[in-house]
């Protein structure tokens, strides 16, 4: 859930990667698909059974982070984790529709990435007010956990994302997954991949998204396994004609 990239392919594609950061046995061993109405794939979180990101074949895909703006002090019970929250978005015909009608009262801080049939946004919950913005879907973007790294830690894996984008010709899988893996100053407790003992990376995941497709690769750290899931847009649901 702590460092999200949504990096532009083309009209209507791209790929978005999230390091998840969390106690190790919460960490999923498959990805899970669900049928229904809406087809749901998505890694099932081992706690609460939500999940931190996921995609449909409404051509939908969200991805939640710890926390809005700042560090939070908790306030346990929550009406309803985030993970839940994150796949009751899908019920919702457009996102629009989910930001007027969901109750967020009662959840905890977020920050959800949300990809809606070629709009992409950015919701903020702090506990009082959700922050709404309509983002470029042409831009390149980076997150990181407010509850896991203050502000002058985020700004400065920002600076690593604007060095490493500066270098690349050809933004690719393989240079996207680099850049999740690798960047860093050797501090394990701040890097893309980080280890702080009671909480570490325990998995990628990325979402592939082109004009007909979307594919998800599940890389579980702890178990070095490889997981992926690939589904064909439902033309019929989101109205696309031949």
């Amino acid at each position: 859930m702590c460092t999200v990239t949504y990096i532009p392919k083309g009209k209507n594609e791209f790929i978005l990667t999230t390091n998840r950061d969390e106690q190790a046995e919460r960490s999923p061993r498959n990805i899970s698909i669900v049928e229904g109405d809406v087809q749901l794939v998505f890694p099932r979180d081992g706690g609460a059974g939500g999940t931190w990101v996921a995609m449909s074949d409404t051509d939908k895909v969200v991805c939640v982070l710890n926390g809005a703006f700042e560090r939070h002090t908790r306030k346990p019970p929550y009406r309803l984790s985030r993970g839940i929250m994150a796949l009751e978005f899908f019920e919702f015909a457009k996102a629009e529709d989910f930001f007027d009608r969901f109750d967020f009262q009662d959840i905890e801080p977020f920050t959800m990435v949300i990809y809606d049939q070629g709009k992409l946004f950015e919701l903020r919950w702090d506990e009082q007010q959700a922050h709404i913005k309509l983002l470029n879907t042409s831009g390149f973007h980076i997150w990181s956990s407010a509850t896991l790294y203050e502000e002058a830690i985020r700004a400065k894996r920002e600076q690593w994302f604007a060095n490493w984008l500066k270098e690349q010709e050809n933004f690719n899988l393989e240079a996207i997954l680099d850049f999740h893996h690798k960047a860093g100053d050797g501090d394990p407790w701040n890097d893309v991949i980080m280890n702080r003992g009671f909480v570490q990376t325990v998995s990628v995941t990325s979402i592939i998204k082109t004009p007909e497709t979307v594919a998800m690769l599940y890389h579980d750290l702890l178990r070095e396994e490889l997981k992926q899931a690939k589904i064909e847009l439902n033309k019929n649901l989101i109205g696309i004609t031949e």
